[in-house]
């Protein structure tokens, strides 16, 4: 990302909240929000930008309701699994080259097979290529996209949608089983069974909604803050 959409991001992160909750930002707040668009956007070294915590960013997020989920379709977050960082590689390929161990290729992008050490299970599964077998490893989005469009994704540019739906911040390698079972459920309805890897997940739900100007619900918050009660200096992931 150039230097331009570092800015336009943050400038994202910063003025997508409705005016009201803006108004009521307090200086910190605006700097955690800050912090973390400069992070997250690369616009500072990570040597120099202090990494905010989950209890210091959720607390930027705006609390509403669930929008209606009418308009919502796949096609409005772009092409599924688009080379958006134009390395000649699909994202789904290129999260599968990330997250499995003793991979097997077929060319430079196509994985035939390798192991997950699944994140919401803690399970090792066996990926390999096929119909029938691709389906074992799938690719979750950590908010989903549904769950995305009804807090605030229906607002963005389909270019933002797209950087949304593709982004490897979003992006886990899971079994499939899991990622069927959590299907458009946040952190009050879905939490992985791997319960120490829960403060990771939540985490990483409340880094992509910031990134993204996208607003919690009040279970949502409430069962994310339950969860960080019991690490709370669980810091926010860049990638």
């Amino acid at each position: 990302m150039n230097a331009g959409g570092n800015l336009s991001a943050t400038r994202a992160l910063l003025h997508t909240r409705d005016t009201d909750q803006n108004a009521r930002m307090s200086h910190w707040e605006i700097r955690i929000a800050l912090s973390l668009a400069l992070f997250l956007t690369g616009l500072v070294p990570e040597a120099t930008a202090a990494t905010p915590t989950v209890t210091e960013v959720i607390s930027t997020l705006a609390v509403k309701g669930r929008a209606p989920k009418t308009g919502y379709a796949r096609d409005q977050f772009g092409t599924a699994w688009k080379d958006v960082d134009g390395n000649s590689c699909d994202t789904r390929n290129d999260i599968l080259k990330r997250d499995l161990i003793g991979q097997v290729f077929k060319d430079r992008c196509t994985i035939l097979s390798g192991t997950l050490i699944d994140p919401y299970s803690g399970e090792s599964i066996d990926f390999v290529r096929g119909v029938g077998t691709s389906n074992a490893v799938q690719i979750d989005h950590v908010v989903a996209l549904s769950n995305a469009w009804q807090t605030g994704a229906f607002k963005l540019t389909i270019e933002k949608r797209t950087a949304f739906a593709n982004d490897p911040l979003n992006l886990l390698a899971v079994k499939g089983q899991l990622n069927s079972q959590k299907s458009d459920g946040d952190a009050a309805t879905w939490l992985p069974p791997k319960k120490n890897y829960r403060c990771a997940y939540v985490a990483r739900q409340v880094a992509v909604k910031a990134k993204y100007g996208l607003w919690l619900t009040a279970p949502e918050k409430a069962a994310i803050v339950k969860i960080i009660a019991s690490c709370p200096k669980q810091l926010v992931p860049t990638n």
